[in-house]
């Protein structure tokens, strides 16, 4: 990314990524008011934000979380920020639990917003983001306090993953099957679960993953 913050007076260029029509033009709409902000282009598809970031055009790019179908945001996120010069990317969506954010900021997200932000803080976490600054909402800068807190109730991607499928229903061994993983390994992956949790039952499990965020019901 060329750093703005090197170009006095040049207008922060947007690429915005959503896949509902209507939110787009409400943000457009949003910072089209900011002297300083310009929307070069627009993305309704996850992959089409990453084949867009790749141009050297943009400076920030405002991505949702989550796309009908493809790709996710944090997928693209990943995508966009491993290569060489790559513009910021700002998370801005309706989620806040953990299993959305950290694995958005793990991405590479420079900032996470939530859709009821006010205007004025979209623009400031966009100026934030060009100059290389983190900008997150005040709700998911308490989560991620709380987790470098309280380190021994936060499970890994992967215990995360594990646990969400028991959340949807499957048995150990089916769980194995989707993760390639053996029926031995994922019983050690839900014994440190229980552990961290404090629980020893599957269901406790995903009861208090739900209540805390970690996974989605």
């Amino acid at each position: 990314m060329n750093d703005t913050g090197d170009r006095p007076g040049t207008p922060i260029r947007l690429l915005l990524a959503d896949d509902h029509p209507v939110v787009r033009a409400g943000l457009r709409a949003v910072l089209e008011t900011e002297p300083d902000l310009v929307i070069v282009a627009e993305a309704a598809t996850a992959e089409e934000a990453v084949a867009l970031a790749t141009g050297g055009e943009i400076d920030v790019v405002l991505m949702d979380l989550r796309f009908n179908g493809g790709m996710t945001g944090a997928e693209a996120t990943a995508a966009i920020t491993a290569r060489p010069g790559a513009p910021r990317v700002v998370v801005i969506t309706t989620y806040d639990t953990d299993a959305d954010t950290l694995p958005a900021i793990e991405a590479g997200a420079t900032g996470y917003l939530l859709k009821d932000a006010p205007p004025e803080d979209l623009a400031a976490a966009v100026r934030a983001a060009a100059a290389g600054h983190t900008a997150l909402a005040p709700a998911v800068a308490d989560r991620l306090i709380n987790r470098l807190r309280t380190p021994g109730t936060g499970l890994t991607r992967r215990e995360a993953e594990v646990l969400a499928l028991v959340a949807d229903g499957l048995s150990n061994q089916a769980v194995g099957a989707r993760l390639h993983l053996t029926e031995g390994t994922v019983k050690s992956h839900l014994a440190r679960i229980y552990t961290k949790l404090g629980v020893n039952s599957r269901t406790a499990a995903v009861a208090t993953a739900t209540d805390l965020g970690v996974i989605r019901r």
